[in-house]
């Protein structure tokens, strides 16, 4: 299964979308940075709001929920096993992959506010689902029933079990704590935030993944103060990698370039989600009063997510070595 589903025609298939969606927005990743700003954090720092716009939770809100998938095993776990597996060159196919997908993720969270709606309590919801069965007909009817078969899957899948396993993996590798001590605690913490609904999730995570990212950012600007003479070279690694075969080095065993392509691609889609269709269920819910208002947040979440922290966490990764050493991978890597 995971062979077909990261076959080169789907990774091929979810790049040319977004290759589409750039063209037809404009290139927004090029020509719209100013309103992209202007629209999320800049309208933020000037304290603007939008008093006729609807939603359970704020902007800035939702986007810390989606980004919450995102930071931790997509940011760190996936950059330490692109490079890993990929060489430091996946590093830069995780870019161009980021760059079409600010375009995707646009579309994704444009088209859920768009086509969201009222459910029996009044909220507001919304997502893939919606927007598919809606906007597509009949064809689109079929392909929202698929979608929301494969969510609950997807959710425990890589929504939790990953993420789980790779928290429980650092705590007993850094401090020997068991792993089952940390399953029951995620379990009751996880339980006590989302059973309160959308509202209390979107309260939690707008306040506790700044802190996260604030943390992550601090620790990697230490590490590469400490290495700061290393950084130049592993940029150079980056850029030749990507375009040459890596010999093997270390506990490196080499990679081809096709590899260092399909290992940044999809590992840079597992960071940012764009095109999985799980930040738009979250960013459904927002207040605003306009669809294209809540897509420039999605625009942001993929740059501060790829090109911001997965850049971050590659580099402290390059600069001590540590992707040479023998045995190390993934959460141990980091």
């Amino acid at each position: 299964m995971n062979r077909v589903l990261w076959s080169p025609w789907t990774l091929g298939l979810i790049l040319v979308v977004g290759f589409h969606l750039s063209i037809k927005t404009g290139w927004l990743q090029i020509f719209k940075v100013r309103q992209i700003w202007e629209n999320t954090f800049g309208a933020m720092l000037k304290k603007e709001t939008n008093p006729d716009g609807e939603g359970e939770i704020s902007s800035f809100q939702a986007l810390a929920t989606a980004m919450s998938a995102c930071l931790g095993v997509g940011t760190i776990v996936g950059v330490a096993t692109a490079i890993a597996t990929g060489g430091p060159g996946a590093i830069f196919w995780m870019w161009v992959a980021g760059f079409f997908a600010i375009a995707t993720k646009y579309a994704e969270l444009t088209l859920a506010v768009h086509f969201r709606k009222k459910n029996a309590k009044d909220e507001w919801v919304g997502g893939p689902m919606y927007y598919a069965s809606h906007g597509l007909g009949k064809f689109g009817k079929v392909l929202a029933v698929i979608f929301s078969i494969s969510v609950p899957i997807a959710a425990v899948g890589i929504g939790n079990m990953v993420q789980a396993n790779s928290v429980a993996e650092a705590l007993e590798t850094a401090f020997n704590f068991p792993r089952i001590i940390t399953g029951l605690g995620l379990a009751v913490v996880v339980g006590a935030v989302t059973i309160g609904g959308v509202k209390k999730l979107g309260a939690f995570a707008g306040r506790f993944i700044p802190l996260t990212a604030i943390v992550l950012v601090v620790a990697c600007l230490s590490v590469l103060i400490l290495n700061i003479g290393q950084i130049p070279a592993a940029f150079v690694s980056i850029i030749s990698g990507a375009f040459t075969a890596q010999a093997a080095t270390g506990g490196f065993l080499g990679a081809t370039i096709a590899t260092a392509i399909r290992m940044g691609v999809t590992r840079g889609i597992f960071s940012n989600e764009g095109g999985l269709g799980s930040a738009p269920i979250a960013h459904a819910t927002a207040t605003t009063n306009h669809p294209v208002k809540q897509g420039l947040w999605g625009a942001i979440e993929v740059f501060m997510d790829t090109h911001v922290m997965c850049t971050l966490v590659a580099l402290v990764v390059l600069t001590t070595g540590a992707w040479q050493l023998t045995g190390a991978n993934g959460t141990n890597l980091s």
